[in-house]
């Protein structure tokens, strides 16, 4: 029987706030099988990319277990969690987050400089050649477009060859050209590197593209349905 890739028991989140703590996940459990693409979908507000960030080490639960590449999240300090992030775990998000005083190519290649990667200029070039980037590599986040910017984003995530790929709302800031391209490339680096995909979104077309959707609401798993039954 295959050891999942991720297994979350019994998970909970709960974060304080100005009218008190407030419950932002409750009972989750699920298990995510090596090389499977899980979407996540749901209202606004559902808790979806909280739990994306649970699964990434990114929030601590505040209650179950969350399992990764059979490591348990909950017993690594912050710096252990971080050296899992880079070594094995790609992040995308809605917001770029790349560094506006670097060049397209060192966004990509500061992550594999710090994981010691000895050729961490030609694989970022490499992946930039994947994303259609090759000739923008010098360019500054300032002079690229959203999509661009998003592209290089991927170009990063990809770059180390993680095992688990996450993905919150990777074309939620496109147009409808952009986002389709993006969706593309995002299965395309999963084929190639052969990564669990997590992703959260709103797009119908791109939840069906899932091997399977879990659906949440307020807080907990409201169903899981076929990909195909995503809206």
């Amino acid at each position: 029987m295959t050891t999942p890739i991720l297994d979350l028991l019994d998970v909970s989140l709960r974060l304080g706030s100005n009218a008190g703590p407030v419950d932002i996940l409750r009972d989750i459990t699920v298990q995510v099988q090596p090389g499977e693409t899980l979407g996540l979908v749901g209202p606004s507000g559902s808790g979806k990319s909280s739990l994306l960030m649970l699964m990434g080490g990114l929030e601590r639960a505040s209650g179950g277990r969350v399992m990764a590449m059979g490591q348990d999240l909950s017993a690594l300090n912050e710096d252990a969690l971080a050296r899992l992030r880079r070594d094995h775990m790609g992040v995308v998000f809605q917001s770029f987050h790349l560094i506006p005083t670097m060049t397209a190519l060192e966004n990509v290649a500061t992550p594999l400089e710090l994981a010691g990667h000895a050729h961490a200029f030609a694989r970022a070039a490499e992946e930039l050649e994947t994303v259609g980037l090759a000739d923008r590599a010098g360019h500054y986040p300032g002079q690229l477009s959203g999509g661009e910017q998003q592209r290089v984003a991927l170009a990063r995530a990809a770059a180390p060859r993680p095992r688990i790929l996450l993905a919150d709302e990777p074309t939620g800031n496109l147009d409808e050209a952009n986002g389709a391209a993006i969706m593309e490339l995002l299965f395309g680096l999963r084929d190639r590197h052969g990564a669990t995909l997590i992703l959260v979104t709103h797009a119908p077309e791109l939840a069906r593209r899932c091997d399977r959707v879990i659906r949440l609401r307020d807080g907990q798993i409201d169903r899981a349905a076929p990909a195909q039954a995503a809206e």
